[in-house]
Parts: structure tokens; sequence; C-alpha cells
């Protein structure tokens, strides 16, 4: 894995390479630039809704993941400081998030534009036909021409379901809608090898791949102000994209015309991580990065290399041990002897099935279980290797 670089030039080609196959793009603003402790940041919202009309109309497709709901009715509320309760957290984005869309909809309408509202949830994407529905749904917008804004649906969601932050969300839509780019704006330049507020003269790092542990030593923990991500999870969003053969860039979304420096093949701006390696089909990428496992199946050493080295499907006979509760269709994790993950899947059998049939030859299953589902417990065309030998 190639280590993350500062020298200046080193972007350039790599940043026109994709920019010439770029059609797509999904654009996250971050809550530090959006918002204050007072309320919403009006000016900049204009500046940057200016910015994507003309870009769409040169021929490129926008979709924008946007926080601000919280921090807006934080404003709008007078709370002297982020909500900390789920309920004042659902309350407050109740009340900005029709102040942010608001202002959204004025901006675009000055321009002779219009956008469209979504409001997502993890169940949204983890439920397949909503996942579909979804896709429908953006993909449609995109045909008329009309740029949708999705943001969680802060108002309703719970711990179970949240995202935590838009990062994740960001990256999830991008391969939802196949887009050639990821773009994530926030309070600061981009990765730097050191962090910035404890070394002003850390070095801004122009190039990294994802995913690679080198990068994520580079990020810090320390989520903003008025949100709930930092720069670990950024990388988190990009190493998600990458999986789907899509790079991502994160850069200052405080700067002036900042989407237009991005865009330019000539203009170096942010860090650009690279997504290397091949590009999961689209069920598979949904499975291995949406869906929340229910349960846990460690396997033999000859199961795990069938699985990551033979691109085979899981038998029964390679099943040491099941754990969790689950029913057939679901998402469970793949241990190895070590017990760490390498791969996730879809079930063709209940926690209670396996348990019975561990151990045994495909063609005992029967014997076993009074009934034959499947010889296979997880399908190759369901199951998706999560950590190969080199990571």
């Amino acid at each position: 894995m190639s280590p993350p670089v500062s020298r200046p030039g080193v972007q350039l080609a790599h940043k026109g390479r994709i920019l010439r196959n770029t059609r797509r793009l999904v654009i996250k603003l971050g809550s530090a630039i959006l918002s204050s402790p007072r309320g919403l940041r009006r000016q900049r919202i204009r500046a940057l809704v200016r910015d994507m009309v003309e870009i769409n109309r040169g021929g490129r497709e926008l979709v924008i993941v946007t926080s601000g709901a919280i921090a807006s009715g934080q404003g709008r509320l007078r709370l002297s400081s982020r909500p900390r309760t789920v309920r004042m957290k659902q309350a407050a984005a109740a009340v900005g998030q029709i102040h942010l869309m608001a202002l959204y909809e004025r901006a675009f309408a000055s321009h002779g534009s219009h956008a469209a509202q979504l409001l997502l949830t993890r169940e949204d994407f983890t439920n397949r036909t909503r996942y579909l529905n979804a896709e429908h749904t953006l993909t449609t917008l995109l045909d008329l021409g009309i740029i949708p804004i999705i943001n969680e649906n802060d108002s309703v969601a719970v711990d179970e379901i949240k995202f935590g932050d838009n990062d994740i969300l960001s990256a999830l839509t991008a391969a939802l809608v196949g887009a050639d780019l990821l773009v994530i704006l926030s309070d600061v330049g981009g990765l730097y090898a050191r962090d910035p507020q404890v070394d002003p003269g850390a070095p801004l790092i122009l190039l990294a791949t994802a995913p690679g542990e080198s990068t994520r030593r580079c990020a810090g923990s320390r989520p903003g102000k008025l949100g709930t991500g930092g720069m670990a999870s950024k990388l988190e969003a990009a190493s998600v994209a990458a999986s789907a053969g899509i790079s991502t860039i994160i850069a200052d979304g405080a700067r002036e015309r900042i989407l237009h420096s991005i865009l330019d093949p000539n203009t170096e701006v942010g860090t650009l991580i690279l997504a290397t390696g091949g590009r999961l089909a689209r069920r598979k990428h949904w499975i291995a990065y949406t869906l929340k496992p229910a349960g846990t199946l460690t396997v033999d050493q000859g199961a795990h290399d069938a699985v990551v080295e033979r691109r085979g499907s899981l038998l029964p006979s390679g099943l040491c041990a099941v754990e969790g509760r689950f029913s057939a269709g679901e998402c469970v994790c793949c241990l190895d002897p070590n017990g760490s993950e390498f791969a996730r899947g879809l079930v063709n059998y209940s926690d209670t099935e396996l348990r019975k049939i561990a151990g045994v030859h495909t063609r005992d299953i029967e014997k076993h279980l009074g009934y034959k589902i499947s010889d296979e417990v997880i399908h190759r065309d369901d199951l998706v290797v999560t950590r190969h030998p080199s990571g």
C-alpha cells in the first residue's frame, strides 16, 4: 500500500484521470461549513448552491448530502450548545430541517433551478426493497435535471438506525447512485500528516490510498463542535466509497469556489484518496457495508481458504461455531480460527439450523434437519470477502 504523499504536483495526474470520467458526483456538506452556534450561514449556502448550479449546467450530475438540521435547530431554539439527549436532538432536527431546506429551496430557485429533499435512515439502506426504491427515486430525479438533497432523518432516527454522521451516509449514497467521485467538504483543508490543531506546521497530505493503515494513522478521532464526525469518520467513508471503486476528495468547504477548484484538473486542493483495486458489485457492496450483522460464524482454516483464496461458497463442513440469533436471509460475519472477521454474507439457514449442521457434510444436511434448503451455508454470490490475506 502506497504511503500518503504531501509533495506538490503529485495529485494532478491522478486527479486529471478521475475528472475525465466524472459525470456524477456526491457532495457532502458538513455542519461546520453550513452552521455556526447562532444558526445557518446563509451566505455560504447561497454561494455553494450557486457553484453547484453552475457545475450541474456544465454537464455533471450532483447529489448533495447535507448536514446542518440539528445545528440549525440549535440556533432557532437558542440553545447554548449542541443537544445531548436523543429527544432534544430529534426536536432540534425537526425545527431545523424545515429551515435548512427552505434556504436551499430559495437559493436554487434564485438560479431558476430545482432541488428535491430525501430524508433517509439506515433502515432505508438495509431493507433491499427500500434501498432499490431510493435508487429509483434518485436516478429519476437526476434524469429530470433536479439536484437531490439528502439528509439523515434525525427527527425520527434512534441509535439502532442512525448513521451517526453524514460521512458514511454520503459514501453509501455514492455507491447507491453509482457516482464517479465523492467530495467531502468540512472545516479543514484535508488530511494532515499530524493534527494541525496541535502542530500548525503539519503538512497537508495531497494524495493517499484507501483503505490504508498509514492513512488512518494520520487521522484523529476528535469530532467537530457542530457535528458528530471527525477525520477518522471521513476516512472510513472514503474506504466504503473505495470498495465501490469511487475515489474521494476531502477539502475545506469554507474556501471560496471550492467546488470549481476541486473540479479543475490543474489545481491541487484538499486530499485525494484513491480507490485502488476492483469495484464490488452493487449487491455485494450492499451486503458488506450497509447491512448490520445479526450473528457470527466461526469457520476452520480450510473453509477460510476456500472463501478467500478460491472464492468458494461457505459449506457446513467448515463451520465450527455459531453465535447470535438470526433467520435465513440475514447478514452474518464470518470469523477465521483466530476470531478475526474476513467475510460477510447472507445465510441460507437460521442460527438454530446451523448449530445442528455445523461440521456436517453437505450430503448429510437432510439427515440432521429432516430437509435441505441449500448445499451452502452462504452461497458465493451472497458472500463478500472483507479482509484479504495482505490486509
